[in-house]
């Protein structure tokens, strides 16, 4: 059982039962306790100054082994900005600047949330950096980026308490979650979701099957998201069930962790070589991995279409280099089309990947996880669509599916998967492959592929999840050896 503490400089009613409020005497007396359950705390004391009571609430905390939030890192790093050791600043987009002068230059972020939507990206961002339960963004002189301050519960604004409290509760209730197992755990996990996702790698079924496999590796397994996770630090194992990006907090998640010595899928290199349909098509080429007849762009020129139409016929495939569930690829028939739609996707990308059209009625896709597969999938066409994902109309509509065993694939396709998760590292991949007769060719490689109940776990069930958290222990295991 896992006990949340709220520590403040003066305690409050917070009118939730299952939730101890108290003054930070009280928890330097009568903490730690024989026989505690693990104890997870939330410092609202003033950390402003070093040596305060909020400082040495976060240090005793982590002298007692109790996760605590803001750690002592967070404190320092914030009182280090303050004295002119700026590190990197937060930077504000232009349509927030607007919004933040509106609020007359400062704004305060709860537990990675703000009233104001149009700055959930700002917020979510400066609680990813520096986790702590109330921050105060406020513009700097330049007014492309913002200070970030911690500020304690007797610091926030009447206005803001009733929001505050509300807020603390649904974060202990997302953060500190209560684990029913009667033994404990190895190691500590945190699965990253995104909630607000539309199509997220894994369904709510999936995620529970996961964090059910974790516990029986060893693993404590806490779904989490970026709002959420605190300082990464405290894991041992980093699971991203949410869509990845290099420009995107679980690209900066997967990094920070990976400094901190915590185990990652994906891993930060993973996303950075899966991500990249560029990087993906060169190094398809020089590793002789089969691959459809592809070409890069980087103008829309008369010339250009014209050439490309040649080499490649028509139809032909554009993708943008960073895409994924079907989006940012396109299908074009004609050469007016063809300059359309180059001259678009370029307006965002300096290159574009342009490819041979290659018509099958289903697309394999091999789950690979540490260089070798563990379960495939046929994914046929959406319906009067030419690929899997028909985004049209803004719905997300896809075809059916066939699951089975790896021994059933043909040998030429499942060799051309492991040569092309080959080029992305030794990660969780799904490999997606074109097959005509005898020949293959490689389409991409997902760093985090579809795992959803009932689908990809069609043949192995179960198995398939503890196979994952297998190899996270695995990973840990020799780690621990080195």
């Amino acid at each position: 059982m896992y006990h949340t503490l709220i520590v403040a400089n003066q305690p409050f009613n917070l009118n939730i039962p299952s939730l101890t409020v108290l003054s930070f005497e009280q928890y330097l007396a009568d903490y730690p306790k024989w026989n505690e359950p693990k104890t997870r705390v939330i410092n609202l004391c003033d950390t402003e100054q070093y040596l305060s009571n909020g400082y040495y609430c976060s240090l005793l905390a982590e002298a007692r082994q109790h996760r605590v939030i803001p750690s002592v890192n967070t404190i320092n790093d914030l009182r280090m900005l303050k004295v002119g050791h700026e590190g990197q600043s937060l930077i504000i987009k232009p349509q927030e600047k607007a919004i933040i002068e509106g609020l007359g230059g400062e704004f305060f972020v709860c537990f990675g949330k703000t009233d104001d939507s149009r700055l959930k990206r700002i917020a979510a961002s400066a609680f990813n950096r520096y986790p702590c339960p109330l921050l105060k963004l406020t513009t700097r002189q330049d007014m492309t980026t913002v200070y970030c301050e911690s500020v304690g519960f007797n610091a926030i604004p009447e206005s803001l308490q009733l929001t505050f409290v509300e807020r603390l509760g649904q974060f202990t209730q997302q953060q500190w979650r209560t684990s029913s197992k009667s033994k404990p755990s190895r190691w500590d996990m945190a699965i990253l979701i995104d909630p607000e996702e539309s199509t997220p790698p894994s369904d709510k079924k999936a995620i529970a099957k996961f964090v059910k496999a974790a516990g029986k590796m060893g693993f404590h397994a806490e779904v989490v998201t970026a709002q959420t996770i605190g300082d990464v630090a405290q894991y041992d194992a980093l699971f991203i069930r949410e869509t990845t990006a290099i420009d995107h907090q679980t690209y900066r998640l997967a990094r920070a962790a990976e400094q901190e010595g915590v185990v990652v899928i994906d891993d930060s290199q993973s996303i950075l070589r899966c991500c990249n349909k560029i990087f993906l098509q060169d190094a398809f080429s020089y590793h002789q991995v089969p691959a459809p007849k592809s070409q890069f762009v980087t103008d829309a020129a008369l010339p250009t279409c014209e050439a490309l139409i040649e080499s490649l016929q028509l139809p032909i495939i554009l993708k943008l280099p960073e895409s994924s569930f079907s989006k940012g690829v396109y299908k074009v028939e004609t050469l007016e089309a063809l300059q359309e739609k180059l001259a678009m996707m370029l307006e965002g990308s300096a290159l574009v990947l342009a490819q041979e059209y290659i018509f099958t009625e289903f697309d394999w896709r091999i789950g690979m996880l540490g260089g070798r597969p563990i379960y495939a999938c046929k994914y046929f066409m959406a319906r009067n669509h030419w690929q899997i994902y028909n985004h049209a109309n803004g719905k997300s509509d896809s075809g059916d599916f066939v699951t089975m065993p790896t021994f059933e694939v043909p040998k030429q396709v499942l060799k051309a998967a492991i040569a092309a998760a080959d080029v992305a590292g030794s990660g969780l991949y799904g490999v997606d492959i074109k097959q005509r007769g005898n020949k293959v060719y490689v389409i991409e490689v997902n760093d985090n592929p579809n795992i959803d109940a009932g689908i990809e776990d069609k043949y192995l069930g179960n198995e398939l999840y503890l196979l994952i958290m297998q190899e996270f222990a695995s990973r840990l295991e020799r780690r621990g050896r080195q």
